[in-house]
């Protein structure tokens, strides 16, 4: 009795088997009697054209010893499995796998309940592997035996897999040599050539037909190509972007095409400058050309994936169906890459904008900026900035906003412009930080609509200023990293500065700041860094700070400033970094003696007398000329009459020669600060500042602990 059941049979193996579209094997497979006895084999009919396509199912029926009885894996992609009637199914397994799996077929059998969605691997003939999803399924009865159904799965997880891969990282051109690697399982050349505005972050919208502009992003495998090819980095022939866009926007609508052979890609491509700019060698010939696209109204193509192979290996359907899921799926990734690309050169042009340009006769400034990677959470808020304030100090400025990106961005170009202009008003630096820690809380209100759900607070900023007449740094901090300042003896260590909460602590927490003064002898140099350079998990934050100040101690008098700085972020911060590095190294010259005079007078109606007389002494000693000499005295005369008239207690001259100009400031005990108005013909209120302000190329106020200076300059 022939013990193959009929097509009408409800058992499990049929039913798999009606799912492939096809019915039980009669010659690709044995049948084999219940009993033992082999039966003769028979042909089956070749399945419909509907069946035609890729198959990825397969069944397996076993007997209650676990032997193969019948099987239907004729589909291409389980050739090599020699699943034989009368071969134990443990055959098909590695030798590792065959405890466990025998276990999970006996206790279905005596259980009856299935197990289903195993992933596992099945032994072809000829060594190789092939990954599958195992499901063992009970029959009615236990003498029917086990049906095993398994599925294809390598195709499935190397589509999972790929599209895990390429969303690893947010720089565009790792994203789209992710997505090139991914595409060369299916071909023996993969490239992805985007629109030059995705490659640049710019933004992209539907362009018209022929207008796209191609750059080559990514291309494997590594290798040494033909003169001419295009490789990642080239700029596609105008002709070659032109031909890619029309073949994929064809009717204005993405789409895949298919070009088969050597000759038809000729034909399309028409040039033998294109030809060899895109064909990748004699044999690659047929090519597939799937669209990066992001959906919308119209859709957006962000370039195009070449799949390259010998035209004897033609691409079938369910391939270009597999080809065209994977980048469906990971043209957002690239989109996203884009984004991120765009917003890093942003904050990155305004990071460069904020750089210290150079110093000035009495300072040298250096400075060094490193970016975090492309492919992190996006440049940070780090900043340096120095520049000279206009009564011949220089103010030296660091800060660290919180977060990473155009929010932090904004707020620290608001706070280091906001620093600037308060410090050339002449504000102490503990009053320049008290009104950032409010502007910072007046950026986190969210009623003020600022901080577009962008918090600042915890931002820290450190201000010194370099006084190169009394040869001192006044600093003041604000919960940031203290600066290491090395003498010319070499020594090199961190100030004593008292911890502080940083800018936008709550109001109970809210701490004065602090103002430090610092003796900096000529050849000094102050270092000012943000927490990139010094972090390291491996060390304490101090221990960071120790290491830069064993590097910073090396700096000689004569070594290049500039060079030095890039000397030590290599040391100490090499790249890629997962934080911005911002290192502002200042050497301090000062003036010479002979270019600064001091004279304190007191309060008295002779006090005008005195400093002129002094202050044209020094005039002649120093050379200078008449007119110059007539302007300086006539401004001491005013500034110290006004001081007189206002204030109280002794008035201090100070004269200064620097470069061009003559720098005269007068000081005094007052607090008013002196205003320029317009008066009345016979108001003689106020025309003393008048005189001021026209013998003068700039003049202003800067507030001291027991007082106020005027300072004013004079062209030489």
């Amino acid at each position: 009795m022939d013990s193959t059941p009929s097509p009408s049979s409800s058992s499990a193996f049929e039913l798999v088997s009606r799912a492939l579209g096809r019915y039980i094997p009669q010659g690709g497979a044995s049948a084999v009697d219940p009993r033992g006895d082999r039966a003769t084999r028979q042909r089956v009919p070749d399945p419909p054209a509907a069946g035609q396509q890729e198959q990825i199912l397969g069944a397996v029926n076993l007997d209650s010893d676990l032997l193969i009885t019948r099987c239907n894996l004729d589909a291409p992609v389980f050739a090599g499995l020699e699943a034989d009637a009368g071969k134990p199914f443990v055959d098909l397994l590695p030798p590792g796998d065959v405890p466990t799996v025998t276990r999970r077929l006996r206790q279905v059998a005596e259980s009856g309940e299935a197990h289903v969605a195993r992933i596992q691997r099945l032994r072809r003939c000829d060594g190789s592997e092939l990954v599958v999803s195992m499901s063992i399924l009970p029959a009615a009865s236990p003498e029917e035996g086990l049906t095993v159904s398994v599925i294809a799965m390598a195709r499935r997880l190397h589509l999972y897999a790929a599209e895990t891969a390429i969303g690893t990282s947010l720089d565009i051109g790792e994203t789209a040599q992710s997505l090139a690697e991914s595409l060369l399982a299916w071909g023996d050349v993969a490239a992805v050539d985007l629109d030059f505005a995705v490659w640049t972050g710019e933004g992209v919208t539907g362009k018209a037909q022929g207008r796209i502009h191609l750059r080559r992003a990514a291309l494997v495998p590594d290798r040494v190509w033909p003169e001419g090819y295009m490789t990642p980095g080239d700029d596609l022939p105008g002709d070659a972007s032109r031909l890619l866009a029309q073949a994929v926007l064809r009717d204005d609508a993405p789409q895949t095409i298919v070009i088969p052979d050597r000759q038809a890609v000729e034909r399309v491509f028409g040039s033998p400058r294109v030809v060899r700019a895109l064909v990748p060698g004699g044999r690659s010939a047929a090519v597939a050309c799937i669209p990066l696209v992001l959906d919308g109204a119209p859709p957006v193509v962000l370039g195009v994936a070449e799949v390259w192979r010998r035209s004897d290996c033609p691409f079938h359907d369910s391939e270009l169906f597999d080809l065209q899921e994977l980048v469906a799926r990971t043209a957002h990734h690239v989109d996203l890459a884009r984004q991120h690309q765009r917003e890093h050169t942003q904050v990155l042009a305004l990071q460069r904008r904020l750089l210290p340009r150079s110093g000035g006769d009495t300072i040298e400034i250096a400075s060094v900026y490193q970016p975090a990677t492309p492919d992190s959470a996006g440049v940070g808020g780090d900043w340096v900035n120095s520049f000279p304030l206009p009564d011949g100090r220089t103010a030296l400025v660091v800060g660290d906003v919180v977060g990473h990106g155009l929010g932090a961005a904004a707020t620290m170009g608001q706070l280091s412009m906001e620093a600037r202009a308060l410090l050339s008003a002449g504000l102490a630096p503990d009053q320049v930080l008290e009104h950032l820690d409010e502007t910072v809380t007046l950026l986190d209100d969210a009623e003020s609509g600022l901080a577009a759900g962008y918090s600042a607070l915890g931002s820290t900023c450190c201000i010194a200023l370099y006084d190169p007449v009394g040869h001192h740094v006044t600093l003041s901090s604000a919960g940031h990293l203290p600066p290491i300042l090395v003498t010319p003896d070499g020594h090199a260590g961190a100030p004593s500065i008292r911890p502080h909460p940083g800018l936008g602590a709550e109001f109970a927490l809210r701490e004065p700041f602090d103002v430090y003064t610092i003796g900096v002898p000529p050849g000094s140099v102050l270092a000012l860094y943000t927490d990139g350079l010094v972090e390291d998990p491996a060390l304490s934050i101090d221990e960071g700070i120790d290491r830069l100040a064993d590097v910073v101690s090396t700096i000689h008098p004569w070594d290049v400033l500039q060079q030095t700085a890039r000397d030590v972020v290599s040391a100490l911060a090499p790249a890629p970094q997962r934080d911005d590095v911002t290192l502002l190294l200042a050497r301090m010259i000062g003036y010479r003696k002979g270019d600064t005079a001091t004279w304190r007078l007191p309060a008295r109606s002779d006090a005008p007398a005195h400093a002129r007389e002094r202050v044209a002494e020094l005039l002649k000693q120093w050379g200078t000329r008449d007119d110059t000499r007539d302007k300086t005295l006539l401004l001491v005369s005013e500034l110290v009459t006004n001081a007189v008239r206002f204030a109280t207690g002794p008035v201090t001259v100070r004269l200064i020669r620097s470069g061009h100009v003559l720098l005269c400031e007068v000081g005094d005990t007052g607090n008013g600060r002196p205003r320029l108005r317009r008066g009345d013909l016979l108001d003689n209120g106020g025309r003393g500042l008048s005189i001021v302000h026209r013998l003068t190329s700039r003049w202003g106020v800067r507030w001291t602990d027991n007082g106020k200076v005027v300072w004013a300059e004079v062209a030489r």
